[in-house]
């Protein structure tokens, strides 16, 4: 359970991730163009602009729960689009660098299925292994 900082009034996570990313993600405002552009959006359970609504509502741990801050490879195609400027591979990268200082690294996360394999780029897979071997 997520509790409230007496700092400010809002979520722990959500302050880690900004202090972490450098990101104010409040400033998203859910245009979708960041997962317009994702070339892996095909195989994200939910789309950037959705984990960072998650935060901004305080369901932390379902954001922390989503497959898809394990599959962004940070190729920044959703910064560009930003037209508020956030940067949403740097705010998934925050969430892996929390599971991982945590040492909640997701069973099965390098292992899977061939279809998807298959279609994902050459850089994800290094940037996945990479993600699990820091």
């Amino acid at each position: 359970m997520l509790r409230i900082s007496a700092k400010d009034g809002r979520w722990d996570l959500l302050n880690e991730v900004e202090e972490i990313s450098g990101q104010n993600l409040y400033a998203c405002y859910q245009c979708g163009k960041c997962a317009a552009g994702c070339p892996l959006s095909f195989g994200m359970d939910l789309l950037p602009y959705q984990v960072i609504r998650l935060l901004q509502l305080g369901q932390g741990q379902a954001a922390l729960e989503a497959k898809s801050i394990w599959l962004c490879v940070g190729c920044l195609t959703c910064a560009t689009r930003c037209p508020k400027a956030v940067d949403p591979a740097r705010v998934m990268e925050a969430l892996r660098t929390i599971l991982l200082r945590s040492g909640q690294v997701p069973a099965g996360m390098v292992l899977l299925p061939a279809d998807v394999i298959a279609q994902v780029p050459q850089q994800a897979s290094v940037a996945a292994l990479r993600k699990l071997t820091l």
